[in-house]
């Protein structure tokens, strides 16, 4: 029972940080590129409203606890194997900056621009304008959180095959 109250953080780690980078993925494979094809309007109207509704409770357990898991998963594997130990702490931190703080220090800020912005009182220029502000800057930072979450995820798999179970 030890063992597996033991392995039970980094199985949650690596599942959620799965469940992160599958968003992720699937965010800049379809949604961007979709909604990419719409109008200067339409697609930051679209961007706006998918910002508001994805700030909630589950998406915020998701985004946050692969980081939270890897760390206390590291705590309790400390005294194991370098390489399971090397491997998490890697994860942790790749999650850490390159999908948290990306997050909050780059798409974040963007997303608060575009949601206080009153879309419908804006000329066609400034919808340009501001779709260029937006777009690259955004795809961008979503890139590298993409990149970050799926290799954090592949370091807590390839953790696990390597944690031995007492």
């Amino acid at each position: 029972m030890e063992s597996i109250l033991k392995l039970l953080p980094l199985v949650l780690a690596t599942l959620l940080a799965g469940l992160s980078a599958g968003i992720c993925f699937t965010w800049g494979n379809a949604v961007t590129p979709g909604i990419g094809k719409l109008d200067d309007f339409a697609f930051l109207s679209a961007f706006q409203s998918m910002n508001r509704v994805i700030l909630n409770p589950l998406f915020l357990f998701i985004f946050f606890s692969p980081f939270l898991f890897a760390t206390i998963g590291a705590v309790q594997h400390r005294h194991d194997s370098s390489l399971p130990l090397g491997l998490i702490i890697g994860a942790a931190l790749i999650y850490f900056f390159g999908l948290v703080l990306v997050t909050i220090f780059g798409n974040v800020p963007l997303n608060e621009l575009l949601d206080r912005t009153a879309l419908t009182s804006m000329s066609q220029g400034e919808l340009s304008v501001l779709r260029q502000q937006f777009e690259s800057p955004w795809k961008l930072y979503h890139t590298i959180r993409t990149w970050a979450a799926s290799i954090s995820f592949l370091l807590l798999v390839v953790a696990l095959l390597f944690t031995k179970i007492n």
